[in-house]
């Protein structure tokens, strides 16, 4: 049996017997995989507490084709992100990412969505306390894209139409993106008021600058996300860390 050797996140721990792990790993090379790490419970563990979630390090697995739990041998420690730890924030918007990389990544080599949630962890972690919400939102919007979600914003999801850059955006979470006028009468759609659409079109431009948003901006954005990921990557399966950070309890403690 190959071994396999290659960079990886942690995107879930879970105790297996007395003295084992299963986890879930986002990897560059192989996409999302299963691994069990026998006896990483032990107090002298080679693997001591580099199995965290969110943790970055160096996999090394045996894996086998058709095999769908592989065997987890090493993981060098890379990244442990103790900054998202420390703040709820982070965390929550960290979580959700690992959630979004964890349920709709496959299994086959995905280089692109690996590096894209490798960058968002490390954003995260260093960005300004004040710019880590608008940033959450690019990160996320970002990983769906890269996962073959991106939403349409300059022409109609529907028939290609072009449209106007400027003015209220007819936004359909359903469809995928925006509709031109006779689209969005047949079928329906949000109305994006000029400055959400500039919010949007910003947050979905990694090289354009954090918009700022007020809390009413922040919350509809915020809905607007959750339900698209809930539509299009979810298809009715249960998401906790996104309904954490929707719920976003801390605010209320």
């Amino acid at each position: 049996m190959p071994l396999a050797s290659t960079p990886a996140i942690v995107l879930s721990a879970l105790r297996y017997s007395e003295t084992s792990k299963i986890v879930r790993l986002a990897t560059r090379e192989y996409g999302v995989q299963s691994a069990i790490a026998k006896g990483a419970l032990r107090p002298k563990s080679r693997f001591g507490g580099s199995l965290q979630v969110l943790s970055e390090g160096q996999a090394q697995m045996v894996m086998k084709e058709g095999r769908e739990l592989n065997l987890l041998t090493a993981f060098d420690l890379r990244r442990l992100h103790v900054g998202l730890a420390a703040n709820l924030e982070r965390y929550a918007i960290a979580c959700a990412l690992s959630e979004v990389m964890l349920r709709f990544a496959s299994p086959d080599p995905q280089p692109e969505s690996f590096e894209a949630l490798q960058r968002a962890l490390a954003e995260l972690e260093s960005s300004p306390a004040s710019s880590v919400e608008p940033l959450g939102f690019r990160l996320l919007w970002e990983l769906v894209s890269v996962l073959g979600f991106a939403p349409s914003v300059d022409a109609c999801v529907i028939d290609g139409a072009p449209l106007s850059p400027e003015g209220a955006l007819p936004f359909s979470t359903r469809d995928g993106g925006a509709l031109c006028t006779t689209c969005a009468v047949e079928r329906g759609a949000t109305q994006l008021p000029d400055q959400d659409r500039a919010d949007l079109v910003a947050l979905l431009d990694p090289t354009a600058s954090l918009p700022p948003l007020d809390p009413r901006h922040t919350a509809a954005h915020r809905r607007l996300l959750a339900r698209y990921i809930q539509y299009h990557l979810g298809e009715g399966a249960n998401l906790p860390a996104l309904e954490f950070w929707m719920d976003r309890p801390w605010e209320a403690a």
